[in-house]
């Protein structure tokens, strides 16, 4: 029998994987890579009797993969809360696909071990951008003011290092942020006494800093639309910024466009926080978009359809 873990690169594919391997400690292949690259089933070789756990990742774009794995005798648990299309019945698949827009991969995960490593989940939900529902999960905890933002801080950090075209647009491959996340049952100690936490944090800060002395390209009552150079640091930026322009303008809608270094555009989108709901339809009617109802993408957006995306970005949330 062979273990293989496969897990989106972002802050949530991280605490999930953490959480279920701090429940059930084992040596499995891990497969993953930055937070867009989504369709990594298709690199997994399994055979029967193989035990496949998938994290974060919608099936929907990894289905043709999942039906040849499970064909090939291997079984596999997917947790997941991105639009899955038709999920399989068989009797190795077992799903935890939830697309409610308050829940996370790792809010599940923490469902499925009953609240074992809670604090893990909490610091996923803070850097998917979800806020509320962080601080919601947390209750049991009885932390202070200055833990929460602690987490949050950590949440968003693993999630900033995520984003990138490439790995070398990365700080830390996931795969090696994972195994320094390993040792540490709690995220406190991880926070104080990790290199990799004061590395991101400091990398975070920096970028940042560049991002909000940006102007919007444009700006209407329904949202805002930015756009960013081709250089590292606005791809390792451009997720978590449109999180922090959705957590300062609840009401509207953003939309951040990163240049590619070949030309066109990787496209972060962010619902208004009141309503949570449009990202998904917005970007699947463009190819290489999805996502989910308050956060979604386009891997690539031609030169040619950026007028295309402003004009359907304003109709979809304008009627919000």
């Amino acid at each position: 029998m062979h273990l293989i873990d496969v897990f989106n690169g972002d802050a949530d594919g991280l605490c999930a994987l953490h959480q279920l391997r701090l429940a059930d400690p084992a040596d499995s292949e891990l497969v993953t890579g930055p937070k867009r690259d989504i369709s990594l089933l298709k690199r997994v070789q399994a055979c029967a009797g193989d035990r496949i756990t998938v994290l974060d990742i919608a099936l929907s774009k990894n289905r043709e993969a999942l039906d040849r794995i499970l064909e090939a005798g291997a079984e596999v648990r997917y947790f997941d809360h991105h639009q899955p299309g038709d999920i399989p019945v068989h009797p190795h698949f077992d799903p935890h696909i939830d697309t409610d827009a308050n829940v996370c991969t790792s809010l599940l995960v923490n469902r499925y071990l009953q609240g074992r490593h809670l604090a893990w989940a909490v610091t996923a939900a803070f850097g998917d951008n979800l806020a509320d529902a962080a601080r919601q999960a947390a209750i049991p905890l009885n932390l202070s003011v200055d833990q929460l933002a602690q987490l949050q801080s950590l949440g968003e950090c693993l999630n900033y290092n995520g984003y990138g075209e490439t790995l070398d647009d990365l700080f830390y491959d996931p795969a090696e942020l994972y195994r320094q996340m390993r040792p540490f049952a709690d995220p406190f100690a991880f926070i104080a006494e990790s290199t990799a936490y004061r590395t991101l944090k400091t990398g975070y800060q920096e970028d940042m800093t560049r991002a909000v002395a940006l102007d919007a390209t444009e700006a209407r009552a329904a949202g805002r639309i930015f756009m960013l150079p081709a250089e590292k640091w606005a791809r390792r930026i451009s997720g978590v910024f449109g999180n922090q322009l959705a957590v300062e303008s609840p009401t509207q809608a953003h939309a951040v466009l990163t240049a590619k270094p070949g030309g066109g555009y990787v496209v972060s989108v962010r619902a208004p926080l009141v309503a949570k709901s449009g990202a998904d339809e917005l970007c699947s009617q463009f190819d290489t978009g999805g996502g989910r109802k308050g956060a979604a993408g386009i891997n690539h957006l031609p030169d040619a359809e950026v007028g295309r995306f402003i004009a359907t970005f304003f109709a979809v949330f304008s009627r919000s």
